[in-house]
């Protein structure tokens, strides 16, 4: 691995088995900085919302959002009070909004929108620079950072992921039904893995770790001997 490139652990997979939870807690136990990925592809999504390029059908008008991106500016702010970086959409922190089920129903279709990919693979390359970083994502150890010094891709079935989600979300308040998150995480992990541009596929030297039946601090301990094991051979 060349010195020049930084130290990159690339966490991807499957929506809803906790990556950006575990990136957090890597990046703190490391000394790194976190970059979520999936809440700057939620991010675009809230702003198509927002600008009624998603119409009541779901349909998404491609070519608005495509014209808009310029008008798009995503950043990372620490939160005081939690130490954890918060996406900002031109200027104002949309962490809770991006969070929606709405958001979530549709995010999978803009992030398969190759302007949208292109535009924010540059952006995540160059928040990379001297410093070590966490990334989690579905492309970043295929597509943004294939030579990454640890590659994660974390898994789980889709029933355990959609039970962990619909958990999530009734926490909230929110009031949705098992069998509705069951068929949004159905929806984007087919929409994911089978969009023309990046698909969602672990990495050739990618380490799988299935969490099905680990809890979040041991998919932490897991993951952790990964890295500790790559550090070593750097």
């Amino acid at each position: 691995m060349k010195n020049s490139i930084p130290k990159v652990i690339a966490i991807d997979g499957h929506s809803s088995t906790g990556k950006s939870s575990l990136a957090k807690k890597l990046a703190k136990a490391l000394g790194y900085i976190h970059i979520d990925t999936g809440a700057m592809y939620r991010a675009i999504t809230l702003f198509a919302i927002q600008n009624d390029w998603i119409d009541d059908n779901g349909e998404l008008n491609v070519e608005e959002l495509i014209a808009g991106l310029k008008k798009i500016n995503l950043n990372f702010i620490e939160n005081p009070s939690t130490q954890e970086n918060e996406i900002t959409l031109n200027g104002c922190n949309v962490e809770n909004g991006i969070r929606s089920m709405e958001v979530s129903s549709h995010v999978s279709e803009v992030a398969k929108v190759s302007e949208v990919r292109e535009m924010l693979v540059q952006i995540q390359r160059n928040l990379a620079q001297e410093t070590g970083i966490v990334m989690d994502g579905r492309d970043i150890g295929t597509v943004v950072f294939p030579d990454a010094l640890v590659k994660i891709f974390l898994t789980a079935s889709a029933e355990v992921r959609a039970k962990r989600r619909f958990d999530e979300l009734t926490k909230k308040g929110v009031t949705i039904s098992l069998e509705e998150v069951q068929k949004n995480v159905n929806e984007r992990d087919f929409i994911d893995s089978h969009r023309a541009n990046s698909p969602l596929k672990a990495a050739k030297d990618a380490v799988i770790i299935n969490n099905d039946k680990l809890n979040r601090e041991e998919t932490f301990d897991a993951v952790m001997e990964v890295v500790k094991q790559k550090l070593l051979d750097v």
